[in-house]
């Protein structure tokens, strides 16, 4: 049985309610309890206990990250949660400093991380349409991936050691919406990560 950890990171703000995202971390809750696994929820716009939260994440075998891109980033009270929880971590629950030591001061930095078997995955929400990723012709972003826009997202979950899952992303949430769709998508998504636990495990 998994113990899954799910981390509502929407900070509320007038123009996103955040119902989506609570919808995806509901059928990320149901699908997960359904088969079998134990789930725990942080909503990080709720009142938490930093400690509690490091716990959370030492618990976990697998960690969902659920959030709206804003500014190309997290959400203010995301980035806050992280800040707080992952800091509070660094005395070796986490992560076991940076990963440097005295005999190699320069080399092996970020590789310190405590959750070596811990999974995660992110599940974002978008304004921009999906046809913005990965076409050069497309200017903004220039031909980069979704997981290029999040690498730094990636290499927070790296530092205290966690790997990878694969990214779902809800695109033009805003001005064409396909929620049906986006939830049909999240289901297989779902359904395909476990798969690739089981082989993996």
């Amino acid at each position: 049985m998994s113990k899954v950890l799910i981390i509502n990171g929407h900070t509320p703000a007038p123009i996103s309610p955040g119902r989506l995202n609570a919808s995806l971390v509901d059928r990320a809750r149901l699908f997960f309890e359904e088969n079998g696994s134990e789930v725990k929820i942080t909503n990080v716009s709720d009142v938490y206990d930093v400690e509690a939260e490091v716990e959370r994440l030492t618990w976990a075998d697998i960690v969902i990250f659920q959030y709206p891109v804003n500014w190309m980033g997290l959400p203010w009270g995301f980035k806050k949660y992280l800040d707080e929880v992952l800091s509070a971590g660094l005395d070796g629950r986490l992560c076991a400093g940076d990963g440097r030591s005295e005999a190699a001061p320069k080399a092996n930095y970020g590789m310190g991380g405590s959750l070596i078997e811990t999974r995660y995955m992110l599940s974002l929400t978008f304004n921009a349409p999906s046809e913005a990723f990965d076409d050069p012709s497309e200017e903004f972003f220039g031909g980069k991936s979704v997981d290029d826009l999040m690498w730094p997202m990636h290499l927070n979950a790296k530092f205290i050691g966690m790997r990878q899952l694969p990214t779902f992303s809800a695109y033009d949430v805003f001005k064409n919406p396909e929620i049906a769709d986006d939830f049909e998508r999240f289901d297989l998504h779902l359904r395909s990560v476990s798969q690739h636990l089981e082989v993996a495990a």
